[in-house]
């Protein structure tokens, strides 16, 4: 998935990614944002899924994958 699609999709389902973002505000996770969400979710991707797929894997998306992703994140950067 290109930078340019991935950022034309990511305009399309920015609301949903806020959404999830302020569910994990609630939950004790402050520091997440619609782009992390996005980051997140679509490092999977190889090329672009169905929009209904993308809403699902936004809305499923669980704080336990995306401290795992940051992780992996982490380990990647140092």
């Amino acid at each position: 998935m290109d930078l340019a699609s991935k950022q034309d999709w990511f305009s399309e389902v920015e609301s949903i990614c806020q959404s999830k973002a302020e569910e994990f505000a609630l939950l004790g996770y402050d520091n997440v944002t619609a782009q992390d969400i996005w980051e997140c979710v679509t490092q999977g991707y190889k090329e672009i899924p169905p929009l209904h797929r993308m809403v699902n894997d936004i809305l499923s998306l669980k704080p336990n994958k995306y401290m795992n992703y940051l992780m992996i994140q982490m380990y990647r950067n140092s």
